[in-house]
């Protein structure tokens, strides 16, 4: 028996809603045979999460992340419910009975990274399904992940070393969403940044430094970061240890040494720097 999973690359998410879309065609006005109908307004059973980055116009970036329930190994919102009205199937999807959920709101408050919906019409708290019923007839995906154009969903099984789905994992970066940390689960979300430093580096005559060596240095763990100023005298880390002291030390040959810290609580643009020829002698 395979265990189904779905691996959502934050990185190749552009925002597009197709999952989204996707899902609501599938779904609404139409009772399934592991869910009733999902309402055509107030659910999102797939939902997409952008966030804004950046402290200063001059470096502002986007990051999107596709986020529908995660069917935990261990759900908090099987725990609260009574008489066996959530259950976990064989394959790993969890499931929402919706003749035996019925009446139970306190389903929908357990789950930690609020995919769960209250039908006011049916008393009935509704989710994602990962396209069960789709699966169970024989369909390589859900829906969702069969409408994303830029492959950003990959679904598949996990309990399989050779499966899509793993390898896709495996080259990226695990990174779980907030309320899911230290909750197993068949939704892996990957590539979820953490915190972005940036800036510009100047000559004198308001030329760019190209290929000005940037290093950047972890206060606390000592890791260090190199990069150098592209054509335009812009460099950037990304992947920072939030709430961590970092150093930094901007060198170009020929000129004096440029050194400053920060603590990467947020993404920050560090600002124009401009270069002072080094003293002679």
């Amino acid at each position: 028996m395979p265990r189904y999973g779905l691996a959502i690359d934050s990185e190749r998410c552009m925002a597009c809603y197709n999952c989204f879309m996707a899902c609501k065609d599938e779904h609404c006005g139409f009772d399934t045979a592991v869910s009733a109908a999902q309402p055509h307004g107030g659910q999102t059973w797939v939902r997409v999460d952008s966030k804004e980055r950046g402290n200063d116009t001059r470096k502002i970036k986007t990051s999107n992340v596709a986020t529908p329930c995660a069917h935990c190994h261990d759900a908090p919102c099987q725990k609260a419910a009574a008489g066996g009205a959530v259950y976990t199937r064989h394959d790993g999807i969890v499931i929402i009975d919706r003749d035996k959920a019925k009446g139970q709101r306190g389903v929908v408050s357990a789950c930690p990274i609020n995919a769960i919906f209250w039908n006011e019409e049916l008393e009935l708290p509704q989710k994602c399904t990962m396209c069960a019923h789709l699966l169970d007839e024989g369909y390589d995906m859900p829906r969702c992940a069969e409408a994303c154009p830029n492959g950003a969903m990959v679904f598949g099984d996990l309990d399989d070393p050779g499966s899509a789905v793993n390898g896709f994992i495996g080259r990226g970066r695990v990174t779980p969403i907030d309320g899911l940390h230290g909750l197993a689960a068949n939704v892996v979300h990957l590539n979820i940044p953490t915190v972005f430093a940036a800036g510009s580096v100047y000559l004198p005559d308001d030329e760019a430094a190209d290929g000005a060596v940037v290093t950047l240095t972890n206060i606390k763990s000592g890791e260090v970061l190199v990069t150098r100023t592209n054509y335009f005298g812009d460099w950037e880390f990304e992947w920072l240890e939030r709430d961590a002291g970092y150093s930094l030390e901007v060198c170009f040959d020929g000129f004096e040494a440029v050194a400053m810290s920060f603590v990467a609580d947020v993404d920050r643009f560090l600002g124009e720097v401009t270069l002072r020829p080094a003293s002679v002698g």
